[in-house]
């Protein structure tokens, strides 16, 4: 469960440019994912545009971390849990990277090379899976 250093620079270099966009990004990311998984849509409860900035805020940090996954791990494992009680299950994960991806390529075009693009899907594969990890010890919540 580890990344390369040349794909944790690609993830945090493409990252860096994300960032000043931040809320087209999370927007983009959030209309894909309801287009393509339309069942988790009633799982977002709120202010849209608050989610946006805490996924980004999410996703700075877990970029942030990814020179050290020992770190994010616990962090990554906590929300897993959370999630349960939202009703997220582990099949939500693959619309989810899907989202993610379908953004990057949107939101940085010519930058988001093959290269980019396997690292962001080889390190949402490991955290996908730490998380669906920590969320299989979460209580379900009753219906």
């Amino acid at each position: 469960m580890s990344l390369t250093p040349s794909q944790i620079e690609l993830i945090q270099d493409s990252f860096r440019k994300v960032v000043p966009i931040a809320d087209t990004a999370a927007a983009l990311f959030y209309g894909r994912l309801f287009e393509i998984a339309p069942e988790v849509k009633p799982l977002f409860k709120g202010d849209m545009s608050l989610q946006g900035a805490k996924l980004m805020a999410t996703l700075g940090l877990v970029v942030a971390g990814l020179n050290d996954l020992s770190k994010i791990v616990p962090a990554a494992e906590s929300l897993a849990r959370k999630h349960v009680a939202y009703g997220v299950k582990d099949a939500h994960y693959a619309p989810v990277g899907a989202a993610l991806i379908w953004t990057l390529e949107r939101g940085l075009g010519p930058d988001f090379t093959p290269e980019t693009k396997d690292a962001w899907v080889e390190a949402y594969g490991i955290l996908s899976s730490v998380m669906i990890a920590a969320s299989a010890e979460a209580p379900v919540p009753a219906e």
